[in-house]
């Protein structure tokens, strides 16, 4: 399995997929046609469902659907893993976020991350973001790591695992173009003048985002060249040219 840095996590929490029911349900989740089927059948859109969960207030039940527009609240030792559309996500343990309303009820345009942690892949298709209490980030078809750390003080950590993110915190901004994981701090307080900070890799594995690209018959971009990058820790804004800097007022 792909090296990774826990901050905060129990290694369970990034080993989820390899568990035998999750891969079950994740088999038999493309077996029968995947969300188009769903659709059609009117069955649920829930690949993976484990522990307590509220769902806009209630206890949710195992085969319940999901629609933009709900709140989801996962307990200890809880995930959910659902599709919307062409995007597919893992909700871990201890999180509360709320998925937006776009031109359809399938259609997300905004899922708002206030506490806790959601692995996303988005198919390519119309604008959408990530926002949680300290940072922005505009999707394009892309998959994605987002955390908000409460022992930081709200802190957000993102990472753009793949793909094209417009990042926002503060007064910075940063066009993020990735192929093996560019990740951010969005900051509550500036350091070293700036909201938006590089960080490592963080909490989360190539596997996972692999199988959640699966659900929406999707590749990762590593799976698409054969081959990865390397997880050195140094961030994006790290590497940038100090005159080509990303990160400017707006």
């Amino acid at each position: 399995m792909t090296q990774h840095t826990l901050q905060g996590r129990r290694e369970d929490e990034v080993t989820w997929f390899q568990r035998r029911d999750t891969l079950k349900a994740a088999a038999a989740w493309v077996a029968t046609g995947g969300m188009p089927a769903a659709l059609a059948q009117q069955r649920s859109n829930v690949v993976d469902f484990v522990g307590d969960i509220l769902l806009n207030g209630q206890r949710m039940l195992p085969q319940q659907v999901v629609q933009t527009g709900d709140e989801i609240v996962t307990g200890a030792a809880s995930r959910l893993v659902f599709v919307i559309g062409n995007a597919a996500f893992h909700v871990r343990q201890n999180s509360r976020l709320r998925v937006e309303r776009g031109a359809t009820l399938n259609t997300m345009s905004l899922l708002r991350l206030l506490s806790g942690a959601v692995i996303s892949v988005f198919g390519r298709g119309v604008a959408r973001s990530i926002v949680t209490p300290t940072l922005t980030a505009g999707i394009r078809g892309t998959g994605v790591y987002t955390e908000v750390m409460a022992d930081q003080g709200g802190r957000s950590y993102f990472c753009n695992c793949y793909g094209t993110v417009d990042m926002q915190a503060g007064g910075n901004r940063a066009l993020s173009v990735s192929s093996y994981h560019q990740s951010f701090w969005g900051e509550v307080e500036p350091r070293g003048g700036r909201f938006l900070t590089p960080a490592p890799a963080l909490n989360h594995t190539d596997e996972e985002l692999e199988f959640l690209a699966r659900l929406i018959d999707q590749r990762t971009a590593w799976q698409i060249a054969g081959r990865t990058g390397v997880k050195d820790g140094r961030g994006y804004m790290e590497q940038q040219p100090p005159e080509m800097h990303p990160a400017m007022p707006r």
